[in-house]
């Protein structure tokens, strides 16, 4: 009887891995494979090669005659920054949002209407959203009229669009909702008489919150870091768009690549980028354990 249910299990389990093995590990593998093929203008050539990653990383031993880094290290550097200033910003603003719904919000369909209110800019296109931006942040934008109406600034300000500060402001437009959902579903989870507890016991407000309430909202925090993270690292359309094709990103770079059939070369910065990814995402499990929390 314990064998046919182990079979049985298996058989359960049978297509899911199966659905794994063909959208996940395949294309990966296949992805792999690509990075260490040479290839030309004309064709793609199936002969192992390290060229492509000595490519990647060529001129990053020293410094240029200007101390500049060279093109990889830059470009991960900037990816980097951008994806630690997003998922900053939308760290706070999403515990924020959460914590005001989860703790401050008694009525469930009040709770269930705000959500839901939150999840309406996710019904339009990310393209469309982003192009809205354009109206106010553009010279002749809403943004620029205001201050030179108010003679706040004597000429329209440059940076508010195409600009590190426009890229920001939309990939914290776009994803911040991904940073809500997980921590509002943790601290839904959290046992309300902890927070009595912890107010008979003296703890102030801010005590209550650093003490009882972010520590149990760990689980939420890192599902929505590795959300932000995830994304951030990998987008190019957010930073082709509002950086007005200016600013340099490793999936950019990677677009690039591909559109110019390189795919070889393109594939051995996507293994790159995603081995990155990875050591983020574990160095940010080492911090929970996500496993024993779920």
């Amino acid at each position: 009887m314990k064998a046919a249910r182990t079979v049985a299990a298996w058989w359960q389990a049978a297509p899911f891995a199966a659905v794994f093995l063909l959208f996940f590990v395949v294309p990966l593998a296949l992805v792999l494979a690509v990075s260490f093929w040479r290839f030309n203008e004309y064709e793609l050539l199936p002969a192992f090669t390290l060229q492509n990653y000595l490519t990647l990383f060529q001129g990053c031993g020293a410094l240029n005659e200007r101390g500049d880094l060279c093109v990889t290290l830059a470009t991960y550097l900037s990816t980097l920054k951008f994806c630690l200033l997003v998922w900053g910003i939308t760290l706070v603003l999403g515990f924020s949002v959460a914590y005001f719904l989860a703790f401050h919000v008694r009525s469930p369909l009040v709770q269930t209407v705000l959500f839901v209110l939150c999840t309406v800019p996710f019904w339009t296109s990310n393209v469309i959203r982003m192009i809205s931006w354009v109206p106010l942040l553009g010279r002749n934008g809403l943004v620029n009229q205001f201050l030179l109406g108010a003679h706040l600034v004597e000429q329209p300000v440059e940076w508010l669009l195409f600009s590190p500060f426009s890229v920001v402001l939309a990939f914290v437009h776009l994803y911040t909702m991904f940073m809500i959902v997980p921590i509002f579903n943790s601290m839904m989870r959290i046992d309300r008489s902890l927070l009595e507890a912890a107010s008979d016991a003296g703890a102030s407000a801010w005590q209550t919150l650093w003490n009882v309430v972010v520590p149990l909202s760990r689980t939420g925090i890192l599902i929505g870091s590795i959300f932000i993270v995830t994304i951030v690292m990998g987008d190019f359309v957010t930073i082709g768009v509002m950086g007005g094709q200016q600013i340099a990103s490793v999936g950019k770079v990677i677009q690039v690549q591909t559109s110019y059939l390189q795919f070889p070369l393109a594939a051995a910065n996507a293994v790159l980028l995603l081995a990155v990814v990875l050591a983020i995402i574990w160095a940010l499990t080492r911090l929970v354990d996500l496993r024993r929390e779920l």
